[in-house]
């Protein structure tokens, strides 16, 4: 089954993008000399000073404590790759544009021009009194896996890089319905990751930290274990904690027999390797615009099909977790977003599916008003945990 298919003409899509996606609103008017005394000279110098005595107070007289700072350097953009910051930074004010749309935050896309991490983290730590949260976008592997690493050490606020996390919360979420819906324990599934850069560590990590304990990850040179030689530190630590049977060569080994197959790097999967899995076996193709194998034909061998596309129905999309979590993150004023936050994150997402769970409906629509105050409030509430 499809969905309607959203045609959408070139002149169109550049007409919505002219001048840019965002701009900045007032909280109050400026129309009479009284307001503007107030908001701006000589009234604001008597919040400066307030602020210069005591610095906890620039969480309440500024935007700051709710304005999160959308980050790339536009080295891995969509599927687009390496691009530049430029013309990474449409991406990025439709990111900040979504941030503002479902969960009603402020955001400032920031796109910076070099690639070096200690340049971008330097950047950081020298803006933070401007923001409140950062969420990291579209940096290559494995620069990503550093850069978010010494940011969440360095700085007192929310750090997230969300083509890991996003990806990750979303996926569990997903797993999470298409297991109630073959009616699977989700823990005793053996699971197949094809790609092992960004999102595919971190939806390994968290289907681990969710019980999930056979889990099988591959790269372009096949199956991570633990002999295999000239693994980076991040495929390293994964072959470490993944793959318990000892698994090597490609897919076809992975899958045979497998419960689920998750896609995030592209390439092309035959459904003759489908037919392999176990019965009512679980696809997760997410690989975007084209995934790794088409739905229509997934569905011939699997009873549960996922897709990255709007087009086809079980679309996993980081929308459904980002704008909740670095809601529920900053009303709860943590410091950082951990590891059962992100569980957390990715059960509300689930139970907002509620009664109409079902093959074709694992997670709610990305336009369900009900999604992002679920996650925020499921993410706020194990905060302090």
């Amino acid at each position: 089954m499809t969905r309607s298919q959203i045609v959408v003409s070139d002149e169109e899509i550049f007409a919505a993008h002219l001048g840019g996606k965002l701009s900045t609103a007032l909280s109050s008017p400026l129309d009479t000399e009284r307001a503007l005394s107030i908001a701006y000279t000589p009234g604001v110098a008597q919040v400066s000073r307030a602020i210069a005595a005591d610095h906890t107070l620039a969480a309440r007289y500024t935007w700051a404590n709710q304005l999160v700072a959308v980050v790339s350097d536009g080295s891995a953009v969509l599927g687009l790759g390496d691009i530049g910051p430029a013309a990474s930074l449409p991406v990025m004010e439709g990111k900040s544009a979504l941030f503002k749309a479902f969960a009603d935050l402020d955001s400032i896309p920031i796109v910076l021009d070099t690639k070096d991490p200690d340049e971008i983290v330097e950047t950081l730590i020298r803006l933070r009194p401007t923001f409140g949260a950062v969420n990291l976008e579209d940096i290559s592997a494995p620069r990503c896996f550093e850069i978010e690493r010494r940011l969440i050490e360095a700085l007192d606020c929310p750090v997230m890089h969300d083509d890991q996390h996003g990806t990750a919360i979303v996926v569990l979420a997903a797993l999470l319905g298409a297991a109630k819906v073959v009616e699977r324990d989700m823990a005793s599934m053996r699971v197949v990751v094809s790609g092992a850069g960004a999102a595919g560590v971190a939806c390994a990590k968290i289907l681990i930290a969710a019980g999930v304990t056979d889990i099988t990850l591959l790269d372009t040179q096949g199956i991570l274990h633990k002999d295999r030689e000239g693994l980076n530190t991040h495929k390293a630590e994964m072959a470490a904690c993944s793959n318990p049977r000892g698994l090597t060569g490609g897919m076809a080994e992975a899958l045979a027999g497998a419960d689920v197959f998750l896609g995030l790097c592209g390439g092309v999967v035959p459904g003759e390797l489908i037919a392999t899995m176990a019965p009512n076996a679980i696809v997760f193709a997410l690989s975007n615009p084209d995934p790794e194998i088409h739905p229509d034909e997934a569905r011939k061998y699997a009873a549960v099909v996922a897709t990255g596309r709007s087009d086809f129905p079980n679309q996993i999309n980081n929308v459904l977790a980002f704008p909740g979590v670095f809601r529920g993150a900053l009303d709860a004023g943590a410091r950082r977003i951990t590891e059962r936050m992100k569980v957390a994150a990715a059960e509300a997402i689930f139970s907002v599916v509620g009664d109409d769970l079902s093959a074709d409906c694992i997670v709610p629509s990305v336009l369900d008003p009900r999604v992002a105050p679920a996650v925020a409030q499921a993410v706020a509430a194990v905060s302090g945990d």
